[in-house]
């Protein structure tokens, strides 16, 4: 599959701001793990990054080039829907949160190869949730899900024509509230705004 068919938007709104720690600046934190989280998506093969973001100035954490593209200040499922819909091309795409900083790349990979057998595809967050949610464009009407649901993978197949048409990866965690800083890990490569953020 062409690099430009395969698509890997992260998505930033101002609800994800809500995991900085005391004394950290919540748009400065919010920035860092975006850009963290970006980076690891700017550095896979086989895939274009595109940001999608409700947040003003959030095109200077992406490399020339990378589409940007602007969505209205939106939650849950009203959120996913128009994020996909504000892709501006391709056949498969993942919608990775903005707030998962350490994810392993490997991840993305697994949602991808989920495709090749299923419509759409879940990262579970820890505490409920989706770290990520992979689909074949155009994205399926049945389809009602926001990143924050608290059973995405079972509201989706509630929904779906057929149980298999959702498959589920696994899973890996976001940074929601500050408590969850103490989910990242340390030995693992990138991440490096947050880390800096968290050091200072």
């Amino acid at each position: 599959m062409l690099t430009e068919a395969r698509l890997v938007a992260v998505v930033v709104t101002s609800a994800m701001a809500g995991a900085a720690p005391p004394g950290v600046d919540d748009d400065a934190f919010l920035a860092a793990m975006a850009e963290d989280t970006y980076e690891l998506v700017a550095g896979l093969d086989s895939v274009t990054p595109v940001l999608v973001t409700s947040m003003p100035g959030m095109e200077e954490i992406v490399w020339p080039g990378t589409p940007v593209v602007e969505i209205p200040d939106l939650s849950g499922a009203a959120l996913v829907r128009a994020a996909f819909a504000a892709l501006p091309y391709g056949e498969q795409a993942v919608l990775l949160s903005g707030d998962a900083p350490d994810l392993p790349a490997l991840l993305i990979g697994k949602l991808f190869r989920a495709l090749g057998r299923a419509r759409l595809a879940v990262c579970p967050a820890a505490d409920g949730g989706a770290v990520a949610i992979a689909a074949h464009l155009p994205f399926p009407d049945w389809a009602e899900v926001g990143f924050d649901d608290h059973d995405p993978v079972g509201a989706l197949r509630a929904s779906a024509p057929a149980p298999r048409t959702v498959a589920t990866g696994p899973g890996w965690h976001r940074l929601r509230v500050p408590g969850d800083i103490a989910r990242l890990d340390p030995g693992l490569e990138g991440w490096d705004g947050t880390r800096a953020l968290l050091s200072g």
